[in-house]
């Protein structure tokens, strides 16, 4: 039997999306404010955005994130991936428990103690600061929860579907790209867009790694915040959430789509049976 919602409910409900979710929508709404003034709206006006072109400092810090997040979510997803095949398929082999554990530390690591060890590990090997080692610190930290992604499906992954695929004759590199990769790419992309936003937003790890000509662009926001916030870095802040916006939008289409064609395809299948 369903319960209904009771007027405390939907009261908490009210408060904790509210509390979540009214600052972001602050934020987007005086992004429009033709006033410099942040807390006072002076008329709808698109001119902080304008005043993007012409911030350089902001746009080449930008420039650094989508590139370290974009070479640091690839390398993370490939990695993470073979490291979930390791922990699922192969689960005898020595050292898999400190494997393991290797894995999953920065899942619960604090931020602060993975960059400083970071730090100590690039400053002992006499490796610049710089776009290599964000890149690199980004890569470590954001790995494992690619892993955790798709280790998740591959636990109720049918076995049987790659077994006929080399009864059939396929070699194991070509029953894992045509039969293992496409039943698991929703978690691979979606272990890909986790690794990407994590790496946009990161701050603390990227201070510690980063050095001259590699800032990041939560960097250039936390350092201009600390002067006082203005609205051309709510403009910036609302792009961001556009970005993120557009991509969990188009992942959750692609994946609608993906579900309503394997629908049908079982239905198909039934029916010629």
């Amino acid at each position: 039997m369903q319960g209904k919602l009771s007027r405390f409910n939907i009261t908490a409900l009210v408060l904790g999306f509210a509390f979540l979710y009214l600052p972001i929508v602050l934020l987007v709404i005086y992004s429009f404010n033709d006033s410099k003034l942040v807390t006072v709206w002076g008329g709808f006006s698109t001119r902080w955005y304008a005043s993007l072109l012409s911030n350089h400092l902001l746009l080449d810090a930008a420039w650094v994130t989508a590139r370290v997040a974009f070479i640091s979510a690839t390398v993370a997803t490939v990695l993470g991936t073979l490291a979930a095949l390791a922990l699922v398929r192969y689960t005898r082999f020595r050292g898999r428990f400190l494997f393991s554990g290797m894995v999953f530390a920065p899942l619960v690591m604090p931020e602060v103690i993975t960059g400083l060890s970071l730090l100590l590990l690039f400053v002992a090997v006499g490796l610049d600061r710089g776009f290599l080692t964000i890149v690199l610190a980004h890569i470590t930290f954001t790995m494992c929860f690619v892993a955790v992604v798709v280790q998740s499906r591959l636990m109720s992954f049918d076995r049987s579907l790659e077994e006929a695929a080399m009864d059939l004759g396929a070699t194991p590199f070509r029953t894992f790209i045509h039969v293992t990769l496409p039943v698991i790419l929703p978690a691979v992309v979606s272990g890909w867009m986790l690794a990407f936003t994590l790496s946009l937003d990161d701050l603390v790890i990227a201070s510690f790694t980063s050095g001259p000509g590699a800032t990041t662009l939560p960097m250039r926001i936390y350092s201009q915040v600390r002067l006082g916030v203005t609205p051309e870095i709510n403009a910036v802040c609302t792009l961001l959430i556009g970005v993120v916006t557009i991509g969990v939008l188009a992942a959750a289409i692609v994946n609608k789509r993906r579900d309503i064609q394997r629908q049908r395809d079982e239905q198909a299948a039934a029916q010629a049976n």
